[in-house]
């Protein structure tokens, strides 16, 4: 009698400077690669899809990070594609340096304005997320999986605030919130929550993370 496997599948987004080192990675943990498609960003967006037998007994596997991110009724978007002449996020060493993030779906800004005046705090605060998330995107398209995060060690936000608005920290909350919540003890951090005039596109908010990762 023929075997039938059972499969899991995987999609993930890569980047075209780093595709090797991702498929590398992948391949590693067992992986096949299936497909490779342009993403929704342009030309340096792709998608990959990949399969592997699923263990006896076992049953569909993410990361737990995605996992966590599931939970809470998140999931990873497709890596924001840059509005200047920047990457979403470099690597040197065992660190990724992500570009500021805008909190961008599906290519727009579902908000815009100063938070203070346009924009109320607690949409600002859920638009940090959402930054975030397009944050952590851009660090899976470098290293493949986010289990493999040991430590974020700074995030930076910027609020676009009105002249009176001085609570940006409580604004960044989204952002370290999230972290904390997906990556536990991982996502403890540094922080700055810095107030400026304007951000680009009229965004509220903008962040960008330092993480460690093995």
């Amino acid at each position: 009698m023929a075997t039938i496997h059972k499969w899991e599948y995987l999609a993930t987004p890569l980047l075209i400077h780093n595709t090797k080192a991702i498929l590398d990675n992948f391949g590693s943990d067992g992986w096949e690669l299936v497909q490779v498609i342009q993403g929704p960003q342009g030309p340096e967006s792709l998608v990959a899809y990949f399969k592997r037998p699923i263990t006896e007994g076992a049953w569909f596997s993410m990361s737990t990070v995605e996992q966590k991110l599931s939970e809470r009724g998140l999931s990873l978007p497709e890596v924001a594609k840059p509005v200047a002449a920047y990457v979403p996020a470099v690597v040197t060493g065992n660190f990724v340096q992500t570009s500021g993030q805008l909190p961008l779906v599906g290519g727009k800004l579902e908000v815009t304005g100063k938070v203070g005046a346009e924009v109320k705090a607690e949409e600002a605060k859920k638009e940090a997320e959402k930054a975030t998330l397009n944050a952590l995107a851009a660090i899976k398209a470098e290293i493949g999986d986010l289990d493999r995060i040991t430590r974020v060690i700074k995030v930076t936000g910027y609020v676009a605030s009105a002249p009176d608005f001085t609570a940006q920290p409580g604004v960044i909350n989204g952002a370290s919130e999230l972290l904390g919540d997906v990556l536990g003890e991982a996502g403890s951090h540094s922080r700055a929550a810095v107030g400026v005039a304007a951000l680009p596109l009229d965004a509220s908010v903008e962040v960008d993370l330092l993480v460690e990762f093995r």
